[in-house]
């Protein structure tokens, strides 16, 4: 598994013109550092197991989700970190 300090980094024009294979290393579960002139402006990585978790509520219909806090979610567990600390973590 790679370290935050051994991903990938790449520029916006690169990131561009091969958009579709960093998008397929993200798939596979890396996070690729995009930069802009070489300055860090962004981190590209796979949607959370979290997320993925509310989302799946949302659309069965057991939960509720507009950018904010999720409605619904009374006696879900999910293994990991805080659901609140996943949730400002999306937003940033």
């Amino acid at each position: 598994m790679l370290t935050k300090w051994d991903m990938s980094s790449v520029g916006i024009g690169q990131l561009k013109a091969k958009l579709s294979s960093y998008i397929e290393k993200v798939r596979h579960g890396e996070q690729v550092v995009i930069t802009d002139h070489g300055e860090e402006v962004a981190l590209l990585g796979p949607i959370s197991r979290e997320r993925r978790v509310i989302k799946s509520l949302v659309e069965s219909g057991r939960a509720q989700w507009s950018g904010g806090k999720p409605k619904g979610l009374e006696g879900v567990a999910v293994r990991g970190k805080p659901l609140s600390e996943t949730i400002l973590d999306e937003r940033q």
